[in-house]
């Protein structure tokens, strides 16, 4: 909880503050890496940084973290601690790193408003800083607790076993552990942190959502190709789809993610478009693994059946669930050769499906794509509470951090 002594400080500095945040974080990011290059070898996306998706949502975070303990000083915002947390803890991020991290952003705070930090302004933020690092400390130390590892146990290395092209830009690999230590089951809907060498020699890592359920020797992810197409393609990706074949050794995560299937026995709804069906396929895996007699209603979009990754694992696992449908839309036309319950031209329209009571509804996809939907459910009376969702990278959305307004 914020002091007494910091909230009016906070209250009247949030504005400025919240203005700019963006080049706040644009300078500190430069500060930090400028002092220590070692982090992009193995802890920060590069990608990311150059696109300059990380700084947007460091500020984010830190704005809505602010804003939330002026607003509602008696809680803290969990679902975005959470889901920093997680990523966090799936790159063995410790909390010494955090001491560093204070010092730069301080920098950049000073370096921008200059005059304007003064030592109570310093004092204020400073606490903010630390209840936010302390609140993601303790939780990333009771997400390792759960896992059995530590920040420098985190990874370790698999064997590629199959390696499946799924579509002309998505491949599967289905990896078995080198090692006898303990592995954890991984919850449904987790991803891994996969820590990949570069030609330059810097390891960079990304997340990649666990598409099947695991049997306590083997794990399974699937990859998809950046392309260009105007912008830096993707090094990582390309490089995994080109170059690590059966017999290599890829270094991994134990699993972590806060987008996991409840256990509440509610019926439930996967809407996903493109290579957001990843983190669904997990889900099913683990449903039929389970012997799931729950109401389940898969509904996908894509450009057509070639685009649709993993399409046969899913219709399978589908299939073989009593009370589960499908449902997909091709914005190339409604021509499928899949046995489905339906198949739809153009987007994603839940008006062309019947969506079943009290559901709980999980969206992965492009951002547009998950906007439209989450929107369009909202407006059907679907309160926000029984709605998840997973961005691939920074989350520049934290759509469960605004409030929405009332439907109608």
């Amino acid at each position: 909880m914020l002091s007494d002594r910091s909230r009016p400080v906070i209250e009247a500095t949030l504005p400025v503050v919240a203005e700019h945040i963006g080049e706040i974080a644009k300078r500190f990011y430069a500060h930090l890496f400028g002092e220590h290059p070692q982090l992009f070898d193995g802890v920060f996306n590069r990608g990311n940084q150059a696109e300059g998706t990380q700084q947007v949502a460091l500020a984010g975070s830190v704005a809505v973290f602010a804003s939330a303990l002026v607003k509602t000083p008696e809680e803290v915002p969990e679902q975005l601690l959470s889901r920093i947390a997680h990523k966090h803890a799936s790159l063995g991020i410790t909390p010494a790193q955090y001491d560093v991290v204070h010092e730069h952003l301080f920098w950049g705070i000073v370096d921008v408003l200059g005059d304007a930090v003064t030592p109570e302004v310093a004092a204020a933020w400073d606490e903010v800083y630390w209840l936010m690092a302390h609140a993601l400390i303790n939780q990333e130390r009771g997400l390792y607790s759960a896992r059995g590892v530590r920040p420098e146990t985190v990874y370790r290395d698999w064997e590629v076993t199959e390696k499946v092209q799924e579509t002309p830009d998505v491949v599967t690999f289905r990896l078995r552990r080198t090692d006898r230590r303990l592995v954890r089951t991984s919850l449904p809907g987790q991803y891994v942190t996969v820590q990949v060498p570069m030609p330059d020699g810097v390891r960079q890592p990304r997340q990649y959502s666990l598409t099947r359920a695991d049997d306590g020797e083997h794990r399974q992810f699937s990859v998809k190709r950046v392309r260009g197409n105007g912008k830096p393609a993707g090094e990582v990706s390309n490089l995994l789809c080109d170059t690590v074949g059966v017999g290599d050794v890829v270094t991994m995560s134990a699993p972590f993610g806060d987008v996991v299937l409840d256990d509440s026995g509610r019926p439930v709804v996967f809407a996903s478009a493109g290579v957001g069906i990843t983190p669904m396929a997990g889900m099913l895996s683990h449903l039929r693994a389970a012997d799931s007699d729950l109401p389940i209603t898969l509904l996908h979009a894509d450009l057509d059946e070639e685009s649709f990754a993993l399409r046969q694992q899913v219709l399978d696992d589908v299939r073989a669930l009593p009370h589960a449908s499908a449902h997909v839309w091709y914005e190339r036309g409604p021509e499928s050769t899949l046995s489905l319950d339906g198949v739809h031209d153009g987007q994603l329209d839940l008006d062309d499906v019947s969506l079943p009571d009290d559901a709980t509804y999980y969206l992965c996809g492009p951002l547009p794509f998950m906007k439209a939907v989450r929107s369009a459910l909202l407006e059907r009376g679907v309160s926000p509470r029984d709605i998840q969702y997973e961005v691939f990278g920074p989350d520049l959305w934290q759509a469960d951090l605004v409030s929405e307004p009332s439907p109608g």
